[in-house]
């Protein structure tokens, strides 16, 4: 345990932090969860809508910074890409 006020100040901040990254991530699997759910079910409308609001969430979480925006993009064009050969 730290002694000095700072680096006590530090550890509560960094915990705050990975409470809220860790939510963050959580929030995120759900919706591509539920996307490739929709997908496996072949519910074309269900699936467009789950897309568009897991692509929100992804790019929202990377707005954040809690993963990459290169790491978000590629996220995404993979989900898109089970949606087009969904539609196809």
């Amino acid at each position: 345990m730290a002694n000095i006020k700072s680096a006590k100040k530090r550890i509560k901040v960094i915990d705050k932090k990975t409470a809220l990254n860790k939510a963050r991530k959580s929030q995120l699997k759900t919706a591509i969860r539920r996307f490739e759910d929709a997908v496996n079910a072949g519910n074309k409308e269900e699936a467009t809508a789950k897309f568009q609001y897991a692509q929100k969430r992804i790019y929202q979480v990377a707005s954040k910074g809690t993963i990459h925006k290169n790491a978000a993009a590629r996220k995404v064009a993979k989900l898109a890409q089970k949606l087009n050969a969904m539609n196809a």
